[in-house]
Formats: structure tokens, sequence, C-alpha cells
């Protein structure tokens, strides 16, 4: 595949190297924009923490994207679980779904966990995938029964809570990054956000735990030319 000469990129002052290099930074560790400034700064790199927040609005959600469409077919057993978030002092929901392999299949952020929202977050998951599970695992709450007998009766689903720990580690990095934002400040941009941060952090976090240290670091420069490709460093694929 060959990029376009006119890019994403086009009318930028910044090359793409040092624009996607922020925004690896901000999506892959816990730094705040001006600690991102302050690190380029000690580069000779003169920019903004306010254009490296426009780069992580603007880029963030491209690159989440291009990664979609490079990611594998995902798995057939799917584990769903939600959590509470605070966005300014009010209690919202995040729901997440992954599959088997610990891969993010969506996200989304509701006011409630009844039968309604688990409803509307098993449709989006469904129009995302285009595809249904061979096993739904959530844990115990009731409002997935419901949504599972409107929106998939005829897939296995197997509720416990312990067998739901896939989908509960998925949520660490986004409480990470929750405490070192101080929070989240709307439901729309808090979405925008875990949207491409859920594509983006774990494309750089292969299961070390599983591997040799030989074959993680094989992996990580496999991800890592990727990443280059998608952020049009590499401009042919």
């Amino acid at each position: 595949m060959i990029y376009p000469v006119s890019s994403i990129y086009k009318g930028y002052r910044f090359p793409r190297e040092i624009i996607a290099h922020c925004v690896w930074l901000y999506h892959r560790f816990t730094l705040s924009f001006r600690e991102i400034e302050l690190l380029m700064a000690e580069r000779g790199i003169e920019v903004t923490y306010e254009t490296i927040r426009t780069w992580c609005t603007r880029f963030g959600p491209e690159y989440a994207r291009r990664l979609r469409r490079r990611a594998p077919r995902p798995g057939d057993k799917w584990h769903v679980d939600e959590v509470f978030v605070k966005i300014r002092g009010v209690r919202k929901y995040l729901w997440r779904a992954v599959d088997q392999h610990g891969n993010v299949l969506d996200i989304l952020i509701q006011g409630k966990r009844d039968g309604k929202a688990a409803t509307r977050f098993f449709r989006k998951i469904l129009k995302q995938q285009g595809r249904r599970p061979r096993v739904l695992v959530t844990d115990k709450l009731a409002s997935y029964r419901v949504a599972h007998r409107q929106i998939m009766s005829t897939v296995e689903h197997r509720q416990n809570k312990y067998l739901n720990n896939r989908c509960e580690n998925s949520h660490q990095p986004t409480r990470q990054r929750e405490h070192a934002m101080k929070g989240f400040r709307s439901a729309g941009s808090a979405q925008r956000f875990l949207a491409s941060f859920s594509r983006i952090s774990p494309h750089f976090r292969p299961p070390r735990h599983r591997m040799t240290a030989t074959a993680h670091r094989t992996e990580l420069a496999t991800r890592f030319r990727v990443w280059d490709q998608v952020t049009e460093q590499t401009l042919t694929a």
C-alpha cells in the first residue's frame, strides 16, 4: 500500500515523525501534554503543549482506525465488562469488550448499566464486528441477560465473575490514564480519547509474561514497523 503525497499531514509545519512520536508518547505512557512538551524541548524541538493536544485529537483517531484495519480477525469468544468512571464528579460507566486474546473489540461510555445500556453496547459491538461470537462471557449483572436475550440469544452465554478476568485486566491501563489525567472532562471527550487509546496503547503492550525475551523483542520490532506504516513514516507496506 502506498500513501498519497497529499497525506493527512498536509498543511502541518512539523514533520510527521515528530507528530507521530508525540501521539505515541501520549497514548503509550501516562504523560501529560506539558510533560511531552518538556521531553521535546530536551531534544531541541520547540512545540507547545496545546499543539501536542491538537495533534493527539486530530491524529489519534486516524492512527487507531488504521491499526484496526491491520488487526487480525478477532477471536470468537467475547468477554464483556463494565466499570464506573467519574466525569466531573458524575458516575458514568465504561463498557468494554475484548476477545479471548485480550484484543479490544469496542468501548462505550454510558450513564447507566441497565438492560437498555447493555443492549445498546451489544448492538454497537455487532455493528463494528459484523458477526456474532461463539461464546459470550460476562459477570452476573442482570443487564447482560436482558441484552443477550434480545440481541444474541443463540450465542452461548457464560455468566461467572471468575471467568471474566481477561476483560477486567484490560481496564487497568485506562485506570492509570484516568488517574494521570485527573479524570475526564466530558463523556464525549472521554469516548473519543478512549476509542483511540484502546487501540493504540494495546498495540505496544504484547503479552510479555507469555513470551521469551527474544520473542518479545521481535514482536515489538514488528509492531513498531506497523506503527511506522500507519503513521506514514514508512510510505510502502
